[in-house]
């Protein structure tokens, strides 16, 4: 295993650019959309040319759920392909980006408030890859993952993404990658094909989520279990919405915000995703 002491040979090589990265949070939903051409992959994709090229991109996906705080520290990284049930297509991608242990170290060190640690067993898994394959294509560029420490809050995750906010200035894109309502327990089998669909309850938070990402009040945000019932339904568990909290740590507060792929699929779940800057 590569230590930290032989990291110290490299440098990231990454300078401030003049100019602050957009951040993004993307609501990554089925692994299908890894290899369909759709309005959710397509948006993914002109995202990509809409924005400027990275220098690299880190990644927070819903499914690295560790105890503790770890990053991929790897030059070069593994697909992982962490579901069941679907074609063999979608088993048979590589998406073979290479990593980055310099600016994994860089990474570890801004984050003062966490015990990082550096990663060489995980990879790119499918709440990463199913996005960035469409919008870099040619997977040359680098990008890592950072773990959601699963013993944390809200207001833990957001408070410490904060400290990321230095990698947008060097070109680096910041992607929390979830969902922003997400109950696998209710989808509506029978309305997967009817486009728009979403539950009362799921359409009215994704309605109050996105008033509050507007208007910049993130405290209900890091406080979503006083939100009510319909909260509770949007967020059964915390892993796909923790995400958002790092998109939102890092925005600095000053950026525009705009919504992308605003669509509830099979009722209870919603693809929207914001765009900071």
């Amino acid at each position: 295993m590569t230590t930290i002491a032989a990291f110290n040979k490299f440098t990231s090589n990454l300078k401030d650019t003049g100019y602050i990265m957009p951040a993004l949070f993307i609501g990554h939903g089925s692994p299908m959309n890894g290899i369909e051409d759709n309005e959710f992959s397509r948006r993914w994709t002109a995202m990509a040319k809409e924005i400027p090229t990275p220098a690299a991109v880190l990644v927070i996906s819903a499914h690295w759920f560790t105890k503790g705080t770890r990053i991929t520290a790897m030059d070069f990284q593994q697909t992982i392909h962490d579901f069941g049930g679907f074609p063999q297509e979608l088993f048979n991608v590589q998406y073979n980006a290479p990593g980055s242990p310099a600016l994994a170290l860089e990474t570890k060190e801004l984050l003062q408030s966490a015990h990082v640690e550096l990663d060489h067993d995980w990879g790119l898994d499918h709440g990463t890859w199913t996005i960035i394959r469409h919008m870099y294509p040619q997977a040359n560029i680098p990008v890592l993952q950072l773990s959601i420490d699963y013993t944390q809050g809200p207001q833990y995750h957001y408070e410490l993404a904060k400290e990321l906010y230095a990698l947008r200035k060097k070109g680096v894109l910041i992607i929390g990658s979830g969902n922003m309502v997400h109950n696998l327990r209710m989808i509506a089998w029978d309305k997967m094909q009817e486009p728009g669909y979403g539950y009362d309850w799921a359409l009215k938070m994704n309605d109050q989520f996105k008033d509050l990402i507007s208007t910049g009040n993130y405290q209900p945000l890091l406080n979503y279990e006083t939100m009510g019932r319909e909260a509770q339904l949007a967020i059964p568990t915390p892993e796909h919405y923790l995400t958002l909290m790092y998109s939102l740590g890092v925005s600095g507060g000053n950026d525009q915000v705009s919504f992308f792929n605003d669509k509830a699929v099979a009722g209870s779940l919603t693809m929207t995703s914001v765009k900071f800057g």
